[in-house]
């Protein structure tokens, strides 16, 4: 018979206990995997509290480094549209300008970043890298801000600051650790595609000039009609596609930490300029419930049998920066920043970044960082907005009255513009829930990748993977493994055997030290480095 509950048991909403999450209010978190929104694909919504409160404070945590892409470098060009869509006419899909005449070029400033790693880092280390596109186009800027890589390692920005976290280096040894690394992705499984990536070669590109870039998330186009369409961005190097080896990156590491900026200096100085073509990929909005995956679910790629690279422009980069500091060091960009023709998708990643990532230049850069050179529009800016650090002009119009600093106003002030396209007005439906997206296969494509790989691309992931997971935990090693075997057969066969045959040959604690030594992602050996720095190092008399 069950017992009548205490008064403090009826009352209850939440269970809890010294161990349960919440936020700095104290209120227990009993969802930190998904945003609320509309529906499991979204929309997002704006009173997503709990993941507005944890990803403003994970903007702010580290002063003036940038907390992602830190280490940058960056260069000046154009982007010269084709005026077409594959062989349709631009203007089918969007009535965004930049894209619509041939031979149209817009201004650009590019920014090439490693994801995780500090401002001093080398740029062999096996890491996503950032490709950032600042447009400068005559109806003001568009930021398209990607990666390398065309895929993500989550589907939910409540996700982000967890994983790079696990991905940073440890807050007591501040080192990084592939087992913080395997133990968030191992438990997190929609991470194995990315996983698949990173620790292949496609993990450490050459350099900057020859690697790809794509936008990641989904995007939509808007025609003049108010029509869209979804919509991915790719960039392909027209120098070539090159990548490292783990044993080629530390020969390069040993000699110059800088080599990818090095490269791309002076590449441009010497009038080789990088050049890349810019694809996209289009689909119809809305779920799709004919495919296998989500179209909104940046862990997937659009298979491009059935959705087609189309050629749309290409852009060149000629001018090499003048002060690194003000222009790739001080340059913002934001997943927001779209001009009229480009619009959101409810890509819940997407919906999530374009917060943080202005929430980010506000807090890093200033209020005002849209003052500065690099990244103020190359057009006429007229606004309301008063004050903030370092604000150094007013942003008026002539003959604007300088007492209205409001709208609307019938004295003088600004006016709204007026739109000429028809607005995009997508139809919303659903229940307000905190869901992942239900079209959640995490290992198909994994094993599609795998099989595309070139043998020695397949040999070096194994060979990576398995040098990181044979220190880790043995529930990890299993987690992991059961990922690979799901993706593929021989994938997950030669990931087992590797890891038992590794842990036969070795002692992990000789070659990796106790099992609270931290073990840098891709880093063999890292232990046996701290000792032989000390038992090679010259001895000297004090000066």
């Amino acid at each position: 018979m069950k017992k009548d509950p205490s008064n403090q048991e009826k009352y209850q909403t939440n269970y809890e206990d010294d161990a349960t999450l919440t936020n700095r209010q104290g209120h227990p978190i009993t969802n930190n995997q998904n945003i609320r929104t509309v529906g499991n694909r979204g929309p997002a919504t704006l009173e997503n509290y709990d993941f507005i409160e944890k990803i403003s404070h994970f903007d702010r945590e580290k002063v003036p480094e940038r907390i992602v892409h830190a280490r940058g470098a960056g260069a000046h060009g154009y982007f010269e549209a084709y005026g077409t869509v594959g062989t349709d006419p631009a203007s089918k899909y969007t009535r965004a300008k930049l894209f619509q005449e041939k031979g149209k070029q817009t201004p650009v400033f590019v920014r090439f970043s490693t994801v995780v790693h500090g401002v001093g880092s080398p740029e062999t280390l096996r890491d996503p890298r950032g490709f950032a596109v600042k447009f400068y186009t005559e109806d003001g800027n568009w930021d398209l801000v990607g990666n390398n890589l065309k895929i993500f390692f989550i589907r939910d920005a409540m996700k982000f600051p967890d994983m790079i976290h696990a991905f940073r280096p440890d807050p007591v040894t501040n080192i990084q650790d592939s087992r913080r690394f395997f133990d968030f992705c191992a438990n997190s499984p929609e991470t194995f595609h990315m996983v698949t990536f990173v620790y292949s070669p496609w993990g450490i590109p050459a350099n900057y000039r020859m690697m790809q870039g794509s936008g990641v998330n989904t995007y939509k186009w808007v025609n003049e009609e108010g029509k869209a369409v979804l919509v991915k961005y790719h960039w392909e190097p027209k120098q070539g596609i090159k990548n490292l080896t783990v044993k080629e990156a530390e020969e390069i590491q040993g000699k110059n930490f800088n080599h990818a900026t090095q490269d791309l200096y002076e590449a441009i100085e010497r009038g080789d300029y990088p050049e890349w073509e810019l694809f996209v990929q289009i689909m119809e909005d809305g779920p799709h419930p004919e495919l296998d995956f989500d179209p909104l679910d940046d862990t997937k790629l659009w298979p491009n049998d059935q959705f087609p690279w189309l050629p749309v422009g290409r852009m060149v980069l000629n001018k090499n920066p003048e002060n690194y500091f003000n222009e790739v060091e001080q340059a913002a960009f934001g997943t927001g920043v779209l001009v009229d023709g480009l619009d959101f998708s409810d890509d819940k990643m997407l919906q999530g970044r374009t917060f943080s990532y202005s929430d980010t230049q506000r807090y890093r850069v200033g209020a005002n960082y849209l003052q500065l050179p690099i990244n103020a529009a190359k057009k006429r800016v007229a606004t309301n907005q008063e004050g903030g650090q370092l604000r150094f002009y007013n942003d008026k119009a002539p003959g604007q009255n300088p007492h209205v600093n409001y709208e609307p106003s019938s004295m003088g002030g600004l006016k709204e513009a007026e739109q000429s396209g028809v607005e995009h007005t997508p139809s919303i439906q659903g229940n307000l829930v905190r869901e992942s997206i239900d079209r959640n296969d995490n290992t198909k494509q994994a094993g599609e990748t795998y099989r595309n790989f070139e043998q020695w691309e397949k040999d070096e992931l194994i060979n990576n993977l398995v040098n990181d997971l044979v220190i880790c935990p043995k529930d990890i090693q299993d987690k992991m493994i059961a990922l690979a075997e799901e993706a593929d057969e021989e994938y997950g066969r030669r990931l087992r055997e590797g890891i038992a045959e590794k842990a036969k040959s070795m002692d992990t604690k000789e070659e990796f030290g106790s099992e609270f030594t931290p073990h840098p992602l891709g880093a063999q050996n890292a232990s046996k480095a701290v000792d032989e720095a000390v038992e090679k190092g010259k001895e000297a008399d004090p000066y």
